[in-house]
């Protein structure tokens, strides 16, 4: 079964690209991490927001118990009202910092004892199940047994009993609390979503819905990644297996440039091993090495031709012009940003008419990215200008009426890489004013709408 777990609130993570948002889409369900002492943060909302456009039943752990953080049920507020979901605890903690004990398990009913700077182990763990038993007083003290039955008597009595069927059609979110850098309460959130997560989703295609019993295959690439492994050049787009049987060395229809490729080295990834697989079936990811084939959203089956459907791009949030340091060196840069954008590490848009080259990317930190990857991999040396735009919007709509938008508005009138016209908007007054003197020109913030072209 596959699974996204949302580091980015941990450090090092303060910022991502938009191929995290494009992951959800081959994923069905996610576990969110919540920090206890900074709480939920601004990726989180955004990645939150995707979740709840396909429905994604998500899973909270509340990390880093082990420093004085918010207090428990201060943050179970702010989660539920900053993520617009509801939540359900499944463990609680017994303090925190300096003072943290332990979690109970209310799934289970179990008590897991921490020991500061030691891994989490079987030997922790103590079943529980009755609050009133000794034993707790015993090994927390009767202050914070005290507290814990209260606190659990307060949550029964508030959230009752988990309907699982509520948290696989999103509406609940399970929490767990524990300490991840110390493996504390990881176990015990995996073993409980083993036991309650979804089995592989079907997915809609422009043709009609496709289901993971189906007997044919069928998958598509949600992800690429170039110079996987800097000393081969490699080129890996990643597949979501969605129905039937992969099989290694077969030839299956790539249906938007409907010619048959088979691959004889497919991989299957865990951290940073990989092995070479025979087969994969639904829910599973597999890394196909690419030579230019692939683009993000591509779809491949065994004959029938049609077109996985819910792979957006969304618009960026902060754009820059990309100045290239280097005029010898154009060729190398033209080609890392291509390869780089089919990514999903940024998004790139080329002036109407024009040579001109603007970055668009959810994070500040990608730009740098950018600038590290080019030189390091390409040997390419760029610079970005700030610019001052809001938003980029597709346009689609009546061809007179379009012609007549990039007459007056050519300087904000760009190309994506596939050649579909944009807008960019330097404000949201200047977006809805447009929209209003425009109205047979539609302006869409994802690129959803060349599927419904389609």
């Amino acid at each position: 079964q596959d699974v996204l777990i949302n580091l980015l609130d941990t450090p090092g993570h303060k910022d991502f690209a938009e191929d995290t948002y494009r992951t959800l889409t081959a994923v069905d369900s996610v576990i969110l991490v919540i920090d206890s002492v900074n709480g939920v943060e601004e990726q989180t909302r955004r990645l939150m927001e995707v979740c709840r456009m396909r429905d994604t039943p998500v899973i909270v752990f509340v990390n880093k118990l082990d420093r004085d953080g918010k207090y428990p049920f201060d943050l179970l507020d702010e989660i539920e009202k900053e993520l617009n979901i509801s939540l359900h605890p499944l463990s609680w903690p017994i303090n925190m910092g300096r003072e943290f004990k332990g979690v109970y398990n209310l799934y289970d009913r179990s008590l897991l004892l921490f020991t500061p700077s030691q891994k989490a182990t079987e030997e922790n763990s103590l079943p529980v199940h009755d609050l009133a038993d000794s034993i707790l007083d015993e090994k927390i003290g009767a202050r914070d047994a005290a507290q814990l039955r209260e606190d659990v008597e307060l949550l029964e009595g508030v959230y009752g009993t988990l309907n699982t069927e509520d948290y696989l059609k999103g509406k609940v979110a399970p929490v767990f609390f524990g300490s991840a850098v110390n493996n504390f309460g990881v176990k015990e959130l995996l073993d409980t979503f083993i036991r309650i997560a979804p089995q592989p989703q079907g997915r809609a295609t422009d043709k009609r819905f496709v289901s993971p019993e189906e007997p044919r295959f069928s998958g598509f690439i949600f992800k690429i990644h170039a110079n996987l492994d800097p000393r081969h050049r490699d080129r890996i787009a990643f597949l979501r297996v969605c129905s039937g049987k992969f099989a290694r060395n077969t030839f299956y229809r790539h249906t938007r440039l409907e010619k048959d490729l088979r691959f004889s080295n497919p991989y299957s990834f865990m951290a940073r091993e990989k092995d070479v697989i025979d087969e994969a079936y639904p829910g599973d990811v597999v890394g196909l090495f690419d030579t230019g084939n692939f683009k993000i959203g591509d779809t491949l089956t065994e004959g029938e031709q049609l077109q996985f459907t819910g792979i957006p791009t969304f618009s960026p949030e902060i754009f820059k012009e990309l100045v290239n340091k280097d005029p010898m060196k154009t060729k190398q840069l033209e080609k890392g940003i291509r390869q780089l954008t089919d990514e999903g590490v940024a998004q790139l848009f080329t002036q109407h008419g024009g040579n001109r080259k603007i970055i668009g990317c959810v994070g500040e930190l990608q730009f740098e990215v950018i600038q590290y990857r080019l030189l390091q991999e390409y040997g390419a040396s760029c610079s970005f200008v700030p610019l001052n735009f809001y938003k980029a919007c597709w346009i689609t709509g009546d061809k007179k009426k379009i012609d007549e938008f990039i007459r007056f508005k050519q300087s904000n009138i760009m190309e994506d890489k596939d050649g579909n016209l944009v807008y960019l908007a330097q404000s949201e007054w200047f977006l809805n004013t447009e929209k209003q003197n425009h109205p047979d020109i539609t302006f869409h913030t994802t690129s959803e709408f060349k599927t419904a072209l389609q």
